[in-house]
């Protein structure tokens, strides 16, 4: 199922390589959860890696991120850590209207990550890697704290809900404000039960930022009441993150016969297949 030994040689630590039918199973999880959000009414939407530096400034990623950003100077520009880096500036320094509201976004992309501060943790392995594929919820609403609250639970539900399809055991946390990144109003993590590690591993990370992007990437709309132009309301959820969920997944659903059970809701993605492995039948 994997090259993980041979991939270091061509492409050094933290990166990966799986074939078979883990890789089509990578692919699978994408599928059910870009289904998932189409059937929600997101717009699934496939983004660039790449990126100027202004959309990173809009993100926050600068300057509190520096050292986790892969950056190219002969073309300036950088590989993006999420879709949401490009999806929260895609409607930069617009005017919207009101009717416009909400814009749902599922994100599909290729993500870059130097995990500069993750020095010595997860060095080897599908948990922690430079090179991922991710699906991410992006939403775009209005300026009223209730109203992006209520999308806030709307995102966290939908990635209970894919977790729920993956049968995997998962626990959701509020985290404090200590812990959250600058631009974040209020922020859950999903964590999913690993057993090899003998703890909850995070999968989704669901935060409601408010208008702090809106602010910086000048992205506006106009109210229908008053006519007064404001700042919209940006949130941003993981749909799926791979290959760090496959680490949990393969852990719950492995069989004693070293096969690996797959979920009634992934079957579809998986041509019909129950099990998977050397002994699958």
């Amino acid at each position: 199922w994997s090259e993980l030994e041979r991939i270091t040689k061509v492409s050094g630590a933290r990166t990966y390589a799986i074939k078979n039918e883990l890789s089509r199973l990578e692919l699978a999880m994408h599928m059910l959860v870009l289904d998932k959000l189409a059937a929600h009414g997101f717009t699934t939407i496939t983004v660039p890696s790449l990126s100027k530096q202004k959309p990173l400034y809009g993100m926050g990623y600068l300057p509190f991120s520096q050292d986790e950003v892969y950056y190219m100077p002969a073309d300036d520009l950088y590989l993006s850590g999420t879709a949401e880096l490009v999806l929260n500036s895609l409607r930069a320094d617009e005017i919207l209207s009101e009717n416009d509201l909400p814009i749902l976004y599922a994100g599909f992309s290729p993500c870059f990550r130097r995990e500069a501060g993750a020095a010595g943790k997860d060095t080897r392995g599908l948990i922690r890697v430079h090179q991922f594929l991710k699906t991410e919820q992006f939403v775009i609403c209005k300026n009223d704290i209730a109203e992006s609250e209520k999308w806030h639970k709307t995102l966290l539900a939908i990635s209970e809900e894919v977790l729920q399809d993956l049968e995997l055991p998962y626990q959701v946390l509020e985290i404090c404000t200590g812990d959250m990144g600058a631009p974040k109003y209020r922020q859950y993590d999903l964590e999913a039960w690993t057993p090899s590690q003998n703890c909850y591993r995070e999968t989704h990370s669901c935060s409601n930022i408010t208008e702090w992007q809106a602010r910086r990437t000048n992205l506006r709309y106009r109210d229908n009441k008053d006519g007064k132009v404001k700042f919209a309301h940006t949130l941003n959820n993981t749909g799926i993150a791979t290959p760090r969920v496959l680490v949990p997944f393969i852990e719950n659903h492995q069989q004693k016969d070293g096969t690996v059970r797959i979920p009634e809701k992934l079957q579809p993605y998986m041509n019909g297949k129950k099990f998977i492995g050397k002994n699958a039948k």
